[in-house]
């Protein structure tokens, strides 16, 4: 059984588009996922532009679970036990598609037990809570590359398994760590393969969720686009869904 509950994202008007390259670029434009094949850590190289595909795709919706004030790190997970996941999202220009540098790429995901840190409990588990863990952003680099490290997510009442991303440009670095001013260029979710989330989900820690998942095809926000859609390409970095996965998109703003 699956809880399909969820609210009705709202309407947003900002375009984000998906690009692909070379070899690439058909398998990228559907939503491809590579679930277990062992490859070297494909998080740190860096998405090539030129000559790229752009395909049109919409944003999604903020979601109750956005904090201000996250802290600019590459890598999110504090103490939160779960599978590594090694996140490289690439910015670009979406009327170029020229990668666009220092842009301030944030995310935000539920742990293993689907709690969102600032709301823990919403989704029936006690545990601590300091209002910080999986939330962080970073600057992309000269190849609007952003490399952040968090967990694969749990998943929660209603939803599927996500990740919650926003695209700041020309944002200032502040003193305490965190980040101030600059434009919001894109709000959107990172989805995941639903044969992948299937094994994670049986492995602990993920299967001590007491929450029924919802599938991919039952969420009432993804919308069966594919990447098109923020579907991640995934890569195993082992043999064992234990050892992590990286995911892979490129997300086109209007600058």
């Amino acid at each position: 059984m699956t809880d399909t509950s969820e609210a009705t994202p709202t309407p947003v008007g900002r375009r984000t588009v998906l690009i692909a390259t070379g070899a690439t670029a058909a398998a990228v434009a559907v939503g491809a996922a590579v679930p277990e094949a062992p490859t070297a850590d494909a998080a740190d190289a860096t998405p090539v532009a030129a000559a790229a595909v752009c395909t049109l795709t919409k944003e999604m919706t903020e979601g109750p679970y956005y904090l201000d004030g996250a802290l600019v790190r590459s890598d999110i997970r504090e103490n939160k036990t779960g599978f590594v996941l090694k996140l490289a999202l690439t910015v670009v220009n979406d009327d170029t598609c020229a990668p666009i540098p220092n842009a301030l790429v944030e995310i935000w995901n539920a742990d293993a037990l689907g709690e969102y840190s600032g709301y823990v409990g919403n989704n029936g588990h006690n545990e601590p809570d300091n209002g910080t863990f999986l939330r962080g952003g970073v600057l992309t680099d000269s190849g609007g590359v952003a490399n952040i490290t968090t967990v694969y997510p749990g998943w929660y009442r209603g939803r599927c398994i996500h990740v919650h991303v926003k695209v700041h440009t020309g944002v200032t670095l502040t003193s305490d760590g965190s980040f101030t001013g600059g434009t919001e260029v894109h709000t959107g979710q990172l989805f995941f393969d639903e044969a992948v989330t299937a094994r994670v989900g049986a492995l602990s820690p993920y299967s001590a969720n007491t929450v029924r998942r919802t599938t991919l095809a039952q969420d009432s926000i993804y919308d069966d686009g594919g990447a098109a859609s923020g579907l991640l390409t995934l890569t195993a970095i082992g043999s064992s869904p234990s050892s992590g996965y990286t995911g892979t998109l490129t997300l086109g703003v209007e600058v």
